[in-house]
């Protein structure tokens, strides 16, 4: 199905956006204060004390989120994926630094009638909150991985999760493999998990070795089974990585 911007029911995110639980009318009230921005890969969103004017869902493409220190330093703190939220309503200033990672499109809100359509739409404050808990729990196995899991574990978490999200989003014909486009350069990856480059390097070619991951072009990842990467994450049982 081809997106078209006009209609809402071509939407790609549309079953896990914020708008996920909304009825017509509903929508209709959104498509009045919506508008659409794209951008290029490392162009800037935002910066980290702006005034924000607008929230937003991400429709495709990847955005980081990162924070600067007193002395310049700057860390990755997390990632914007496909049907992920932008901003917070009540929030007047951008509480991250965030650029575009790959190229982004994203579905905006005015800020100001998104925070009194809230007000009179429970299904949007109601699909906020389920996506706010989430985001939580997100934040919690990040924890984890950054302060537990070896080398070995980060990089097998980090391609379990981005895996899990391509395949919720549905975009791919269902298939033996899990296939999806890798959002971040190795270096990106490094950053993000408290890595070295060479030592990111190191871990895709084991895997890729072991036979758990194949490389196809620059950027595409398969994944032939994806309970066997699993294994790698060092998760217990059922391996509990963010949605």
């Amino acid at each position: 199905m081809t997106f078209d911007p006009k209609d809402c029911g071509t939407c790609p995110i549309r079953h896990r956006a914020v708008c996920a639980r909304c009825e017509n009318d509903e929508l209709e009230q959104l498509e009045a204060v919506k508008f659409y921005r794209s951008f290029e890969a490392g162009q800037p969103v935002i910066w980290s004390g702006d005034t924000m004017d607008f929230v937003a869902s991400v429709v495709s493409g990847v955005a980081s989120l990162s924070q600067a220190m007193e002395d310049g330093r700057t860390q990755m703190v997390g990632l914007l994926l496909p049907s992920d939220f932008l901003g917070r309503p009540g929030r007047e200033f951008a509480a991250y630094d965030v650029v575009a990672v790959s190229n982004l499109t994203l579905c905006c809100f005015r800020r100001k009638p998104f925070e009194k359509l809230m007000s009179q739409t429970p299904h949007i404050g109601h699909r906020l909150l389920e996506m706010t808990l989430d985001e939580l729990d997100s934040a919690r196995e990040w924890m984890l991985i950054l302060g537990r899991k070896t080398a070995r574990e980060k990089i097998a978490s980090l391609l379990a999760i981005l895996a899990r999200r391509e395949a919720s989003l549905g975009l791919r014909p269902q298939a033996k493999d899990t296939v999806f486009e890798l959002p971040l350069t190795r270096e990106a990856m490094a950053d993000y998990l408290g890595l070295t480059l060479e030592t990111v390097s190191r871990q895709i070619s084991a895997l890729k070795r072991e036979g758990l991951i194949q490389l196809e072009g620059k950027r595409q990842v398969i994944i032939p089974d994806y309970a066997a990467l699993l294994a790698q994450t060092g998760d217990d049982c059922d391996g509990a990585i963010m949605s």
